[in-house]
C-alpha cells in the first residue's frame, strides 16, 4: 500500500514556488491514483537565510514528516514523500536506516548534498542532507546511514571540500551518463532500495527546479531505472524541488513529466 505524504511546511525554501510544487504533484498523485494524501505543515514564505537558522524554524514539520515515515513504515506501507525541498529528508532519511538498516539509498541528485557546517560555502540546509543522515554532523534529527550504503546518481555539481569527505566516507557515485538501469542495479546488489530524487539532476528543461546544472540525465532514465528496481525491494521514495511554473499550462506539463517518471512506483502490482 502507497502512503502518500506531503511536505507543506517551510524547510529551508528559497524559491517561493517549492511548497506549490509540492502540492500540485500530490494533487495529480491523488487524483490519477485515487490515493489519499497526508499533508504536513503549513506553508510560510521562502527566505534566503543560513542553515542555522531555516533548521530550527523547520522543526515542527520536519517531526511530521519523521512520524509520517516511521507509521507507514510501522504498518507496512511504502511511504512516497512529496516534499518541497531536499531538506526535508534530514527528517527520512535516518528512518530509513533505522527501519531498514540494510537497505541502500539510491540519492539520485545533481549535487552531494553532502557539505558540512564547517564546509558549506551556501548556508543552504539542502547542500547538508545526506552528511546529516550518515552521522558527519549532527542535525538533532538522527542518523545511522552508513556513508557505503549510499550511492550519488547523476550527481556532477559537487564543491571541492565536499567531494573530499564523498570519497573518504566511501559514498559511491553513479555520474549521468553512467545512470543506467543496469549500473543502479549493479550498486544496489541484493539490498532493499530507498529512492531520493531532486528533480534537478534533470537535464535543464525537462522540468522546472530550484537549480539548473548541465549535462544531466534525461526522465526516461529514472523511469527506466524505477521500472528495473524489483517491486519487493523498493522500501520507499522520496522527491523534491520542483519550482512549479506560474503559467499554469507549463505547470502541468511538468507535473506530467513527473508522473510518468514514478509512475512504475504506483502500478496496481506495487500497491497491492
Amino acid at each position: 500500500m502507497i502512503d502518500l505524504i506531503v511536505s507543506q511546511g517551510r524547510v529551508a525554501d528559497r524559491a517561493a514556488r517549492m511548497i506549490e510544487g509540492a502540492a500540485r504533484i500530490a494533487r495529480a498523485l491523488e487524483q490519477r491514483y485515487e490515493v489519499k494524501a497526508n499533508y504536513i505543515g503549513s506553508p510560510e514564505p521562502a527566505v534566503d537565510d543560513d542553515w542555522s537558522v531555516s533548521l530550527p524554524q523547520a522543526r515542527e514539520t520536519l517531526d511530521g514528516l519523521e512520524r509520517a515515515i516511521t507509521a507507514s513504515f510501522g504498518g507496512g506501507g511504502t511511504p512516497v514523500m512529496v516534499a518541497n525541498t531536499c531538506s526535508a529528508s534530514i527528517a527520512t532519511l535516518p528512518v530509513v536506516a533505522r527501519e531498514h538498516p540494510d537497505a541502500v539509498v539510491l540519492y539520485i541528485d545533481a549535487h552531494g548534498d553532502f557539505n558540512t557546517p564547517a564546509t558549506t560555502g551556501s548556508g543552504y540546509l539542502g547542500g547538508m542532507v545526506l552528511s546529516a543522515a550518515c552521522g558527519l554532523w549532527d542535525s538533532g534529527h538522527g542518523a545511522g546511514l552508513r556513508p557505503e550504503q549510499a550511492v550519488l546518481v547523476g550527481a556532477r555539481d559537487i564543491d571541492e571540500a565536499e567531494r573530499e569527505l564523498v570519497r573518504t566516507a566511501g559514498v559511491r557515485v553513479i555520474p549521468p551518463r553512467e545512470a543506467t538501469p543496469e549500473n543502479v542495479l549493479a550498486a544496489v546488489g541484493d539490498a532493499r532500495v530507498w529512492v531520493h530524487i531532486d528533480w534537478d539532476v534533470l537535464e535543464p528543461g525537462s522540468v522546472p527546479a530550484d537549480y539548473t546544472v548541465p549535462d544531466g540525465v534525461y526522465p526516461a532514465q529514472i523511469r527506466a531505472i524505477f521500472e528495473a528496481i524489483p517491486a519487493e525491494r523498493l522500501v520507499g521514495v522520496e522527491v523534491a524541488e520542483f519550482n512549479a511554473p506560474a503559467d499554469e499550462e507549463s505547470s502541468a506539463a511538468a507535473v506530467s513529466v513527473i508522473l510518468d517518471m514514478i509512475a512504475p512506483v504506483f502500478e496496481p502490482a506495487r500497491a497491492a
